[in-house]
């Protein structure tokens, strides 16, 4: 049986739906990256919530190990030295698919060059 869903209220966006929008930027394990300052982290039991406050998106993260790596982004000059200073090494694939989603739904962003310098 076919159920057919009337679209949500707001478009795809306010659905959840992943729809692109022009600020994401492709995700570059090189390049500086930080939480999103329209975002909040909540620490959960099974993780974290995250919440942008801007698109009213949630992410779960169920693996503290990432957590503490979105977490830290702001601290290393690339993701990539983040993951390395987690002491990720054979799982790195799935880490840097994590945080693909992530910049995707823009709740980590990259850092500008004037953000590193302060």
């Amino acid at each position: 049986m076919t159920v057919a869903h009337a679209p949500a209220p707001g478009g795809p966006v306010a659905a959840g739906a992943d729809a692109p929008t022009d600020d994401v930027v492709p995700f570059d394990p090189d390049a500086a990256w930080s939480i999103n300052p329209r975002v909040a982290v909540r620490p959960e039991p099974f993780g974290a919530l995250l919440y942008h406050f801007g698109t009213r998106k949630l992410s779960f993260l169920k693996n503290l190990v990432v957590v503490d790596v979105v977490r830290s982004l702001h601290e290393h000059p690339s993701a990539a030295a983040a993951l390395d200073a987690a002491g990720i090494a054979a799982d790195r694939p799935l880490y840097l698919s994590a945080l693909d989603a992530l910049a995707r739904s823009g709740m980590i962003v990259p850092v500008t060059d004037q953000e590193q310098q302060t």
